[in-house]
């Protein structure tokens, strides 16, 4: 077990001001692999005394010199590729050689991106007789989870401190060794002190301090649609910048004219991806009914291919969930379908056989899932497909708005004929045909799914106030 005992603020490793400790446990084996200290108000309060006294001159400083430094966390982060995913599959429960890729690549690849952006974008521009300028916003909180942690962290403070801003961290409790690993990095890469400090510690304290910090000008959240109200309201305070990235419930619409083959085992990768604790995952099929038995058969076929395992066990398809909390709440969901009328089609309460130890989900499917049912209307975050009958195209494209989510979608048909419904959908993001995931595009959602952009230009451009000089 490793315990992390200090907080970075100010360039410096330094004691917390609490004397309380978290724990953070394998999510395969249920042991302890770590401590955190549980950070406190005062905390926050130096972190962002520190980010507000560094910003000028990282404002100030040439954009050059910004995506050098950038670039210089982007190598740190490169040399311990293998070490980030091992630790994010113990503390996340992704197989370790999706972690490889996704955890561990795509952080790497945010450095790397926002460094790139800063040498095309234009922070200046003359519109008749003034000059419109962007410049950094000030102290950025940015306030991230546990499924993706590092590469959310990433996504927040790499854009943010390309703008020019200082930033405060406070990484989820639940996976918060990456985070670690990243301000070691960080600190390696020579950083001026006071640009990047990180704080841990629970939501309720941590999260709520920088939320409402009069000194914080932003603040960048994902997680829960709940919290991530009461981060708006807490903020809103002070009436500072709030950037959110919130819950989904994505459809993927099935049209007449689709592959049914390839587009059903696609969908239901979509949903089991990091077992479910995906904000995008595509979690309601939405099939024509007379293709619904052909539908079921495919799914079962498929979800029987994702074997539940041990992240470290290279015939594992599908790790555990996060925590014993987070695998209660699944398994409450998926009792739910089967006492609603749901028909389970494969998986269950149950855990998976062998796997009693390690917070485990048997993947799920549920078929003729109605749109008024519990697991058609909720955001579950576990393996657990809903596959929902529709008669017409226009059926289709309702059922598929109507939730209080807006994040992502999926269509698949005849090109233009999917790309025709698509439009239709009232999401951030929508697969047609299972296009791939771009980390250049916007991320971010409609509705309840949040406010902002996040990625490539526009998740630069978050960060940015605009000026008008009158000439």
């Amino acid at each position: 077990m490793t315990a992390y005992e200090k907080l970075y603020i100010n360039g410096q490793w330094v004691p917390s001001f609490g004397t309380d400790t978290l724990s953070v446990t394998d999510s395969a084996t249920e042991e302890v692999i770590a401590t955190i200290p549980e950070g406190t108000a005062a905390d926050v309060d130096a972190a962002v005394a520190a980010a507000k006294a560094a910003f000028p001159a990282w404002s100030t400083l040439p954009k050059e010199e910004r995506a050098a430094y950038l670039m210089k966390i982007h190598a740190g982060l490169e040399a311990r590729t293998d070490e980030i995913a091992s630790t994010i599959a113990k503390e996340v429960g992704m197989p370790l050689f999706l972690s490889n890729m996704i955890q561990a690549g795509l952080p790497k690849a945010n450095f790397a991106i926002a460094a790139g952006l800063l040498g095309s974008y234009e922070f200046e521009k003359q519109v008749g007789n003034s000059l419109v300028v962007r410049e950094a916003i000030g102290v950025v909180g940015c306030i991230t989870p546990w499924n993706y942690p590092l590469h959310q962290i990433a996504l927040k403070i790499a854009p943010a401190m390309a703008a020019g801003n200082t930033v405060v961290l406070k990484p989820s409790e639940v996976a918060p060794i990456n985070a670690f690993i990243l301000a070691e990095v960080i600190a390696e890469a020579g950083l001026p002190a006071g640009v990047f400090n990180l704080v841990t510690g629970v939501g309720p304290v941590v999260g709520e301090a920088i939320s409402a910090h009069p000194d914080v000008d932003m603040v960048s959240f994902t997680g829960s649609t709940r919290a991530g109200k009461r981060v708006a309201e807490v903020a809103s305070q002070t009436v500072k910048k709030v950037s959110l990235e919130l819950g989904g419930k994505s459809a993927n619409v099935l049209l007449p004219d689709a592959d049914f083959a390839k587009a059903v085992a696609d969908g239901v990768g979509k949903c089991f991806l990091n077992s479910g604790q995906t904000c995008t995952a595509l979690t309601r099929m939405l099939v024509p009914r007379d293709r619904l038995a052909e539908v079921e058969g495919i799914a079962a076929a498929t979800a029987a291919a994702f074997t539940p395992g041990n992240p470290f066990d290279s015939s594992s398809r599908i790790g555990p969930l996060v925590s014993a909390a987070q695998q209660e709440r699944v398994r409450g969901f998926i009792q739910k379908g089967i006492d609603e009328g749901a028909t389970l089609l494969t998986g269950g309460v149950e855990a998976p056989e062998g796997l009693e130890t390690g917070y485990y989900v048997a993947p799920t499917v549920f078929t003729n899932v109605t749109r008024d049912m519990t697991i058609a209307r909720e955001e579950i975050f576990g393996p657990v497909l809903s596959i929902i009958p529709y008669d017409t195209e226009e059926e289709a494209i309702e059922i598929a708005n109507d939730t209080i989510y807006g994040l992502a979608g999926g269509v698949w048909g005849e090109p233009d004929h999917a790309k025709a419904v698509a439009r239709k959908i009232r999401a951030g993001q929508v697969e047609v045909n299972g296009g791939a995931f771009n980390v250049m595009a916007p991320f971010g959602g409609y509705k309840q799914s949040g406010l902002g952009r996040e990625a490539g230009t526009f998740g630069l451009e978050e960060f940015l106030e605009v000026k008008s000089l009158q000439l």
